[in-house]
């Protein structure tokens, strides 16, 4: 039986986290596995995205094996202590010329931004059979993919195409709201807030905590998944209205 607490707590774990080790079958060392950092987005389907290069290890060992796994983790210190979660799947190349994918990663990743010129840089989306999530001691567990993705993502959503405008909306004539969220939802006094993120469950937020003005990224999640801007919009406004009653 399906542990849906678990479930939807793995989730949440993948959509905040953006650090992870890939691990692909060895080309040069048959039969050995081969780990490479590989900092990842999720697209509108909540599957990993990776922008990996051509001539890199684990790309030759992709082409000639799409079997990988993706261990994401939370960079704490003590890490056999913190929750982490293992995607296996199988990784394909896709475009990296997709508008809405490219703006999103740079989003997340900006300083990424030369990669796109280079010929040898290339989008893989890792398409998610199983995971496994330990989230502690006696709370860890297998997950299908639909369990780990969510049930409510289907293919008729709008949100890759809306997101860009979303955001462009709320970073120009919201300002304000965000950082009454952060001060509402998790107690956070910031500035300059720059929504860069938004998906069927939530958003995120880049923010500079006050006083010291150190970064962060905030996560948002909605009570109700959406699934295109006027949800979006209903979910935002009701957040407001919580912040203001």
């Amino acid at each position: 039986m399906v542990n849906l607490n678990l479930a939807s707590e793995a989730r949440q774990f993948l959509r905040t986290t953006r650090s992870a080790m890939l691990s692909t079958i060895s080309v040069k060392y048959p039969g050995y596995p081969f780990g490479s950092v590989a900092p990842f987005v999720l697209d509108h389907s909540g599957q990993p995205v990776i922008l990996i290069s051509t001539i890199a290890e684990h790309t030759k060992n992709i082409m000639a094996n799409p079997k990988v796994s993706l261990m994401v983790f939370s960079g704490d210190d003590d890490l056999q202590a913190s929750a982490r979660l293992s995607l296996v799947g199988l990784a394909t190349a896709i475009d990296k010329t997709d508008p809405n994918l490219r703006a999103r990663y740079l989003r997340y990743f900006p300083q990424a931004e030369s990669y796109f010129s280079m010929h040898d840089f290339s989008f893989y989306r890792i398409s998610i059979e199983q995971a496994r999530y330990i989230a502690g001691f006696g709370q860890m567990g297998w997950l299908a993919s639909t369990e780990i993705a969510g049930t409510h993502i289907t293919t008729e959503s709008k949100l890759a195409s809306q997101e860009t405008a979303i955001i462009d909306h709320m970073n120009i004539d919201h300002v304000h709201s965000l950082i009454a969220y952060c001060k509402h939802y998790h107690g956070l006094d910031v500035s300059n807030p720059k929504m860069i993120g938004i998906d069927s469950e939530g958003f995120d937020v880049r923010v500079q905590i006050m006083p010291i003005g150190a970064g962060k990224n905030v996560r948002f999640n909605f009570e109700q998944p959406i699934h295109d801007a006027q949800s979006a919009r209903m979910a935002l406004v009701a957040m407001s209205k919580a912040v203001n009653s």
